[in-house]
């Protein structure tokens, strides 16, 4: 995503992250940052940059880091951890931050809570200089813009092609009234209210898959995340999370639901996956296509079916994996699953929409 920091205003390209709150970006002086090919944001070249100080009502409300206070000089510092050990440490600050709209006009929002890191590694892509946070807590880019948004905003995530790569075209984000997803194919889910305000619970009460010989053949596979079935599925089990890659779902499950694609694919040759990652993969070979069944993920009031691209990720030049794992104690449904789908959040009315769709081409 590209957003602006700073008086003259200063192009980021960073990772929209629909899993965690604070928007940051690699700043100069950086001597422990992770390499990234952009130039650095220079905090002193923006006549409307002000740090935070550790009494301060900004410093107080940043709830997407851990914060503490510098003994040199009073500022607000802080520190925030990723999944895939990933971190950033630096200055909680604010400065103006502006944004492309359709009108062709930028919009700017002033005194926007950013972290300026100085220190950042990871998984991070050289390409990138950040994250912007839009999730559900108080600091979040959403949150922040909610006034200006009505609570509302989508994404549409452009496929990978072989080898890792997005394609050419970037991935869209939209906000208030242009990121109402509507029209033929859109089904939505709601939002449950769960452990923490950062991150948006959906239900998901079970995957079917598919049968290559037929329709007839589906099979549902119904959540569960013990070795007992429930008699209910609880409320809120999965996170949807643009900001992680591959799909969790828990051990029990994630087993039924292997066994049922991988029955589908018995005449397929299974392999490992060269990086020991994945569990479920198989060989593929030039002049023959890899097709596997049609997986749906059904969410409390929305089937949504996915596409190979969406399923199967291709890991080396003659291996694919089934783009799943399982987790112990969480369940997130990653980026990979999410791509050519417009995905709409609306904050007010706490649904989570998805419409089939070609990102590559939509504006």
């Amino acid at each position: 995503m590209s957003i602006s920091i700073g008086t003259p205003p200063f192009d980021i390209l960073a990772i929209a992250d629909t899993g965690s709150d604070l928007t940051w970006t690699q700043c100069s002086p950086c001597k422990k940052c992770y390499k990234q090919v952009a130039p650095l944001f220079k905090p002193n070249s923006s006549k409307t940059y002000r740090d935070a100080t550790c009494d301060s009502s900004v410093c107080k409300s940043a709830t997407g880091a851990k914060t503490s206070c510098s003994s040199l000089d009073d500022s607000c510092q802080y520190s925030v951890s990723y999944g895939d050990q990933s971190f950033s440490n630096g200055n909680i600050a604010t400065d103006v931050l502006t944004l492309s709209s359709t009108s062709g006009r930028p919009v700017t929002f002033p005194n926007f809570i950013i972290g300026c890191s100085h220190n950042s590694d990871g998984t991070f892509d050289e390409r990138g200089s950040g994250i912007v946070g839009l999730g559900g807590g108080v600091d979040s880019l959403t949150s922040q813009l909610t006034s200006s948004i009505g609570g509302k905003f989508s994404y549409c995530l452009v496929p990978f092609i072989s080898g890792g790569n997005q394609t050419k075209n970037s991935s869209t984000l939209s906000f208030g009234s242009n990121a109402v997803v509507s029209g033929a194919g859109v089904v939505s889910t709601p939002i449950v209210k769960g452990e923490t305000d950062t991150f948006y619970y959906l239900t998901l009460e079970g995957i079917t898959v598919g049968s290559l010989n037929g329709k007839k053949n589906k099979k549902f596979i119904n959540f569960r995340s013990s070795s007992s079935t429930p008699a209910a599925v609880s409320q809120g089990n999965i996170i949807i999370d643009s900001g992680t890659t591959l799909t969790l779902v828990p051990e029990e499950f994630y087993s039924d639901f292997e066994s049922a694609v991988a029955s589908e694919l018995k005449n397929e040759k299974r392999v490992e996956d060269p990086s020991g990652t994945l569990s479920l993969c198989y060989q593929i070979s030039s002049g023959k296509d890899f097709v596997s069944p049609s997986i749906t993920m059904n969410f409390k009031g929305a089937d949504v079916e996915l596409s190979q691209l969406n399923t199967f990720v291709q890991v080396s030049d003659t291996v694919v994996c089934l783009s799943f794992v399982s987790a112990q104690g969480i369940a997130i449904y990653g980026n990979l699953a999410q791509m050519n789908f417009l995905v709409g959040y609306d904050r007010v009315k706490n649904t989570v929409s998805f419409k089939p769709t070609d990102c590559s081409t939509y504006n």
